[in-house]
């Protein structure tokens, strides 16, 4: 299994430390907002649990993955798994963008599509060829629906991002086995993650998830410490509160409506559980600047 290199930075975004936006499950941003700053070069780095989809409208980029370089020339997208160092040097007339995405939306995507993304397994570069012009089209209108707030924003980046990777998806081969434990691991943490987004509201625990997914709870411990930098409890408990800080976001649900549809027996347990995960009380957090809508 992958884990946090010694030297490597281990970012959230590249330069950044900061927890995971509450609300938001992606972060797009174009290439020269952020490589400007840094001189045209992202130097190698990781991310624990974050995916990464770098599109190349125009310019030149140098790539680096795990030590290997290769040159982007053409429009492409480079897709970067979790844990996967990487870097980056651009010309100073590169246009494109940068997808960020964890691992709530990934497995929401895979049950929407039923299947487990294959393409975000192992790092590799898609060039766009004839269809240019309509990923463009499309990423563009990704962007500027992530900086606005029309009505249903979430669900239509939700669509668009759903129509990005069911591109990429048809430009791999379908149906090829895991290469190598890596992406075998990878497969299990996809498993997993679709089975924590099906079951999260039903408490189960990591026993019946490992049992469910055919290895031990340590095995399972063991996977989602490597690849998401998180205990595999901690993975369902992020993503209930994910969900309930979205619901005392964008609902006006009341704190006992909210605890019994995530499935808490007393909303003073999930009052106490919203604390210490995220440390505020649900009704602090909701009067809070941080529970605005972006």
């Amino acid at each position: 299994m992958k884990s946090s290199l010694p030297g490597v930075p281990l970012f959230q975004l590249y330069g950044e430390n900061h927890a995971w936006p509450g609300t938001d499950l992606l972060h797009c941003e174009s290439i020269p907002a952020r490589s400007r700053l840094h001189h045209w070069e992202i130097k190698p780095h990781q991310h624990a649990e974050l995916f990464q989809l770098l599109y190349v409208q125009r310019g030149h980029a140098l790539v680096e993955i795990e030590g290997r370089r290769s040159e982007i020339q053409e429009a492409a997208i480079q897709v970067v798994p979790p844990l996967t160092v990487h870097g980056f040097r651009f010309s100073a007339d590169i246009q494109g963008h940068v997808l960020t995405f964890g691992t709530a939306l990934v497995a929401d995507l895979e049950q929407r599509l039923g299947a487990p993304l294959a393409v975000l397994a192992s790092a590799a570069c898609y060039p766009l060829g004839r269809d240019r012009t309509r990923l463009r089209g499309l990423i563009d209108t990704l962007q500027q629906e992530y900086q606005g707030s029309a009505p249903a924003r979430a669900a239509m980046l939700q669509a668009l991002v759903t129509a990005l990777m069911v591109w990429i998806s048809r430009r791999q081969q379908l149906g090829q086995a895991p290469r190598n434990r890596d992406e075998r691991d990878r497969h299990l943490l996809g498993h997993y993650l679709r089975l924590v987004e099906a079951h999260y509201r039903q408490h189960l625990s990591v026993d019946e998830f490992a049992a469910r997914l055919g290895v031990t709870s340590l095995q399972l411990n063991q996977l989602c410490r490597a690849l998401s930098g998180q205990t595999a409890l901690q993975v369902i408990h992020q993503r209930l509160l994910l969900e309930a800080r979205r619901n005392l976001t964008y609902t006006r649900m009341s704190i006992g409506q909210l605890s019994d549809s995530l499935g808490f027996s007393d909303p003073t347990y999930f009052a106490r559980f919203f604390k210490r995960l995220s440390g505020q009380t649900p009704n602090a957090y909701r009067r809070s600047g941080t529970a605005q809508s972006p």
